[in-house]
């Protein structure tokens, strides 16, 4: 099934305290053929008073690290699911904090997806797998109607 790209950028929010991980996202975002609007935001913190912000121009789809400073995503992922409309953000759990044996694994995704989550996905070490699973998300956001909202590209990193 082939997915048509639309005229329309994914607005992507990646919240990650790490700076390495948001330049390799960033990098990682630029090789997929995809039309996106990268913001990211350094901490929990940051990524709430962000998204009540731009509350008429919410994100698309968000990738969220649990070990943040200030809040972490579980408390940003709790704040969100109580919210009408921050709690239908596609939120994709992309963490390396909690890496333990697949048993663990499988209950943690299991209490992140029941807490909000769309997905859980351990950040994966190599760049070509990177690319392909933030590309697999991208599709999954394309395979669903999204709203014609003004898009603006909103860059908070610091390392722009």
């Amino acid at each position: 099934m082939k997915i048509e790209q639309s005229e329309i950028p994914i607005k992507i929010l990646f919240a990650d305290d790490d700076v390495d991980d948001r330049l390799l996202f960033k990098n990682a975002i630029k090789g997929i053929s995809i039309s996106t609007e990268l913001t990211t935001v350094n901490n929990g913190e940051e990524l709430m008073n962000y998204l009540f912000k731009n509350y008429k121009n919410l994100p698309d789809i968000l990738f969220l690290d649990l070990s943040m400073p200030r809040k972490t995503g579980f408390e940003c992922l709790t704040e969100m699911n109580e919210d009408e409309q921050l709690k239908n953000i596609s939120v994709v759990v992309f963490t390396t904090s909690f890496r333990r044996d697949g048993e663990f694994e499988l209950n943690l995704a299991n209490t992140l997806i029941n807490m909000g989550a769309k997905n859980y996905i351990p950040k994966p070490s190599d760049f070509v797998k990177l690319k392909e699973v933030v590309h697999q998300e991208l599709i999954s956001v394309l395979q669903k109607p999204r709203t014609i909202k003004e898009s603006k590209l909103h860059q908070t990193d610091p390392e722009q």
